[in-house]
Parts: C-alpha cells; structure tokens; sequence
C-alpha cells in the first residue's frame, strides 16, 4: 500500500515549510489540495511537479473512497490544505480516518499552524488551553459561547475579518468585557499584528480600526474562584485557587 502524507505549509511566510515537507511533495505520486490554484503557486515556487487533485469540503466526501483505492494501490498521496496543517480547521479528518480504517499508513509532518504561535504569543497561559476554531456562524453560535462561560483554559478561535467585532462582542457579553484576550492577525506575514487587552478594549481597537487578514482570538479562561453557578449567580470562593500558571510566577518571584 501507499502512505498517505499529510504536510503543513506555511500560513503566511514561505521560508517556514520545511525540508522534509519539500521532499514529501517532490516524491508523493499525487497531491490532493484545498485549492489547485493556491497549492499550484506554492509548489512552482519551489520548483515542484507533481500531479493535482482538488480536495475540499464540498467534495471531501465523494473524493474519499476514490483516493483510498489509490493508496491500496500503492501510490503515496501528500495531503495539503491552502494553510497550515491540513485537519485542524481544513478538510483533512475524513481521509485520514478511512485510510486508517483500510490499514492504510498515515504519517502527519509537523508544521506550521496558525493557532501556535498566537497562543504562545498572547502573554496568556498556554499550559493548559482548548481549540474550538470557526464557531458556528449562525445556529448554535451563542449555545456554544454558554457552554464555554465557565472554561478555566485558554480558549483559541479563528475568525474572519468580516465577523470579528462581532465575535468579539459576543464574547463580551457571554464572558465578561473585563476578560482578557490576545487578537493575532496575518500570522508571520509582513503585517502580522497582535492586539492585547480586555475584550472592550481590544473592541475599541477593531472599531476604529478596520480589521484585515485572518484571524485567531486567543481569550482567557475564567477565574475558577469565579465560576457560575447553576442559578447563574457568581459563585465566590474565601481563598480563590490560583492557576498552575500564576503559581509558576508567584514561585519565580
């Protein structure tokens, strides 16, 4: 059988894919990407020539079957998406759990992910943290938020620019405008950017000034001396736990 290779590319700078990434797609037998077009401009940069096929969340389904027949048949595939590591907020999931499924070899490059480096970026706690990515635009949206109200670890989002003050107003209201928050725009780009701060004043910022790039909202969790009750009341504690986080820099101090 072929091995299914799925490869991270850059999110923004191109001097951040990897050697062994570079090698994959210049061995693979097929590449199957998010968009020919962005994939195509990427692999002629670096002077790769390797068939295409398109693979995205509109046909992720039909195409699956027809791939796994191509790696039983011993060809290796590389997965990429248009940014970053194909799986995490890309379509990636469905073929790597059928080629796990038919016995089918699956080997995962490390790379580039935008959510890292804005995490590790925010000044927050990153020992600890949850992913949720784009929530639902519509139903279910503020459900989601709810449920997430009382999270004590970082909570990671990726957003749009055309939905951002938007998000970050339901947060304010869900999670409290005093909650702090790290908004990271055009990851490793020449205008990457991040913006720190309460969540009503990183509101101010993108008010007055328009948002561009795609973005990752990167929010604190709640205090856990902090947490709501069932009856929606501030439940209160007389000697509050203090994060493994802040016990770490009480310790240094």
């Amino acid at each position: 059988m072929g091995t299914l290779y799925i490869v991270p590319t850059p999110v923004g700078n191109l001097e951040d894919i990897t050697a062994r990434a570079l090698r994959v797609l210049r061995e693979a037998d097929l590449v199957l990407a998010e968009d020919t077009r962005t994939s195509g401009n990427l692999l002629r940069h670096f002077d790769i020539h390797v068939p295409m096929q398109s693979y995205h969340k509109f046909n992720e389904h039909q195409t699956v079957a027809r791939m796994v027949e191509v790696l039983k048949g011993g060809q290796n595939v590389a997965l990429v998406s248009d940014a970053g590591t194909p799986g995490i907020s890309d379509p990636g999931f469905l073929i790597a759990r059928e080629a796990i499924r038919e016995g089918i070899e699956v080997i995962t490059l490390p790379g580039a992910t935008a959510f890292v480096p804005a995490l590790v970026s925010s000044g927050l706690p990153c020992d600890r943290f949850c992913f949720e990515g784009f929530l639902p635009q519509k139903k279910g949206r503020m459900s989601r938020l709810e449920a997430l109200k009382d999270e004590t670890r970082t909570i990671i989002f990726y957003e749009s620019p055309h939905r951002v003050v938007k998000a970050l107003q339901q947060f304010a209201e869900v999670f409290g405008e005093d909650r702090q928050v790290s908004v990271c725009r055009e990851i490793s780009k020449l205008h990457e950017e991040s913006v720190r701060g309460t969540l009503r004043e990183v509101i101010d910022h993108f008010t007055t000034h328009e948002p561009r790039g795609e973005f990752v909202i990167v929010v604190a969790g709640a205090d856990e001396g902090q947490q709501t009750t069932d009856n929606g009341q501030r439940a209160t504690d007389d000697a509050p736990r203090r994060s493994k986080y802040r016990d770490k820099l009480a310790a240094r101090e």
